[in-house]
């Protein structure tokens, strides 16, 4: 939620995604109401057992069928267009990256490739915390290798406003100073979109 009591994705927010758009960032969804993958349901047809933790059924459990699943992506996909004024990538990141093969198969063939990452909460805050601490920051810099991908939750040490990362510039240089240097993932080669600029 938003101090405005909206969402990220909402209209109050498009000019600061068209921003970021114009600025050149990619973008991909993740579920709309960032629903979580608990566990593959039984039966031939793939199924979910999922709980959303946004929107208005959170903190419930519910088994989805993988097109239910699918439409939560593209909702989520729908809005970021609409928001950024450009087309999302085809792929997804899954709320706290809980997955099974199961998940990820549906999610591919309805388009959406899962894209694996640091851990969540690798470059997040802890509860209270409003900036990292020096041996956090060299401690998580350390770990990271080529071809990894970071995501910084929009929200990460700033409470205040939830949309906006703030306190990256430590981040940042540290992974300069280690030879790093940062693409989007439409160039990742795992990634990679079919027409894009290769890196």
């Amino acid at each position: 939620p938003t101090p405005t009591g909206g969402d990220s994705l909402d209209a109050s927010w498009a000019p600061w995604w068209k921003a970021r758009a114009a600025e050149g960032h990619a973008f991909a969804p993740r579920t709309r109401d960032e629903v979580m993958w608990v566990g593959d349901a039984r039966g031939r047809a793939p199924q979910f057992i999922v709980r959303p933790l946004q929107g208005a059924f959170a903190g419930r459990t519910f088994t989805w069928p993988a097109a239910r699943y699918c439409e939560n992506i593209t909702a989520a996909a729908d809005r970021l267009a609409h928001v950024t004024g450009v087309r999302p990538l085809p792929l997804y990141r899954a709320a706290g990256g809980a997955t099974s093969p199961r998940l990820l198969a549906a999610a591919k063939a309805c388009g959406y490739t899962q894209v694996n990452g640091q851990p969540p909460g690798f470059l997040t805050g802890a509860a209270g915390a409003k900036e990292p601490t020096e041996p956090q920051i060299a401690q998580a810099v350390a770990r990271v290798r080529t071809g990894d991908v970071l995501a910084v939750p929009l929200g990460a040490w700033s409470r205040q406003v939830p949309q906006v990362p703030v306190g990256l510039d430590p981040w940042i240089a540290g992974l300069k100073a280690q030879g790093f240097c940062f693409r989007t993932l439409r160039e990742h080669p795992d990634y990679h979109e079919p027409g894009a600029a290769k890196s």
